[in-house]
């Protein structure tokens, strides 16, 4: 039985990331037949179009990770009411040259934790918007935006809350499904 695999993208970089414990969350409640390629993105340069001719290794790796997923999934922080520019570096790099969006037609889910009261919403509605463009088919319900609170999620991703598994389980399995109707 082949799995499917689905581009993992963590949008902070923080070695304590709240992103990163929720994103090992959600693969430990995804089911077996999902694998998740945590893809890099900490050592891209910046994007600029004088390269579109002749793409540099790393930045042309992260175009192969994509196009080697059948599903993407981006876990973000929100930084200033928007994405971290680190993610929005990636993406650019990963839809570009023009005419070689690697993101398009893969179906996408966007979700995110932060301290804040309203968790990532505006980073994720701009996330959102920029998948649009790129025709990346986005789940749009259920959305998470949490809350980090201590107890809730730990290093390795075990929950602490009977509801807040039963509430990312519910996302993951809608997420799954998403994909599975959407996939090449």
């Amino acid at each position: 039985m082949s799995k499917t695999r689905v581009a993992l993208f963590i949008g902070s970089l923080r070695r304590d990331s709240f992103n990163r414990r929720l994103a090992r969350a959600i693969e430990k409640l995804a089911p077996d037949d999902f694998e998740f390629a945590h893809v890099r993105i900490d050592n891209l340069p910046l994007y600029s179009q004088d390269f579109d001719a002749d793409y540099p290794a790393e930045a042309a790796r992260l175009k192969q990770d994509i196009e080697a997923a059948d599903a993407v999934l981006f876990v973000t922080p929100e930084y200033n009411r928007s994405i971290p520019g680190v993610l929005k570096n990636a993406i650019d790099i990963g839809s570009r040259p023009w005419g070689t969006n690697s993101f398009a037609g893969k179906p996408a889910g966007v979700l995110g934790i932060s301290i804040g009261a309203i968790g990532t919403a505006l980073a994720q509605q701009h996330l959102r918007n920029v998948l649009a463009y790129l025709d990346a088919p986005t789940l749009g319900q259920p959305e998470v935006f949490m809350q980090m609170k201590d107890g809730l999620i730990d290093d390795d991703g075990h929950i602490g809350s009977d509801d807040t598994r039963k509430f990312l389980q519910d996302y993951v399995d809608r997420y799954v499904a998403w994909v599975k109707k959407h996939a090449g």
